[in-house]
């Protein structure tokens, strides 16, 4: 039986073919590296990353909470309990954008329900106890982001001045609401204690 002869034949060097993958994925990396850097770039130098970065680096009495919300202690208020979402708080607002035009503020204590509200004011107000008052910034994200509402614009930092008056829960409110109802149906007065005109959200 005849022999096979060996093959003639170099044997294949892989080395320059391993170098160019390596290069490939290197690259692919660094590509992928650097647009996820130029986006966090870009993020942290839009008009209210800056603001608020400087906002807070420019007052040391200015907290900045986990979400990025960020305020100031104006009137420490009274200790004790805060507003949770299952509450309807009662207070004073005056609202503005970073170049001082106001675009709302109350007129008489105003009962907002604590979880209906953009989640910046509603992170806002569970952070004070009654009596206190505070500056808020809330930013894009925890306000309307990119869309307008009326006279804000779209990505606005909005600020706040906030007083808390009162807040209670939205079941002892409802029941205050019926004990009302019922007073009137009835042709008497307002039970005692019944919150003032305006201070009760409509069912």
């Amino acid at each position: 039986m005849a022999s096979i002869p060996p093959s003639s034949s170099k044997p294949v060097n892989w080395m320059p073919f391993l170098y160019i993958a390596v290069g490939v994925i290197a690259g692919v990396l660094l590509t992928i590296g650097f647009n996820a850097g130029l986006k966090a770039w870009k993020a942290s130098h839009t008009p209210d990353a800056v603001f608020l970065s400087k906002n807070l680096s420019g007052d040391k009495t200015i907290v900045e909470t986990k979400s990025g919300l960020q305020y100031k202690i104006l009137t420490a208020g009274k200790g004790g309990p805060k507003p949770t979402d299952a509450d309807v708080a009662l207070v004073m607002y005056e609202g503005k954008l970073t170049d001082g035009t106001v675009f709302d503020k109350s007129q008489q204590p105003t009962p907002m329900k604590v979880s209906e509200v953009v989640p910046g004011f509603s992170e806002a107000m569970k952070l004070m106890p009654k009596g206190a008052k505070y500056r808020f910034w809330i930013k894009p994200s925890l306000g309307y982001g990119d869309k307008a509402a009326g006279p804000i614009p779209a990505n606005s930092v909005l600020v706040f001045d906030v007083e808390m008056l009162d807040f209670l829960p939205e079941s002892v409110i409802r029941q205050m609401q019926q004990q009302q109802q019922m007073q009137q149906m009835q042709g008497g007065a307002a039970p005692t204690g019944a919150p003032p005109a305006g201070a009760i959200p409509k069912p």
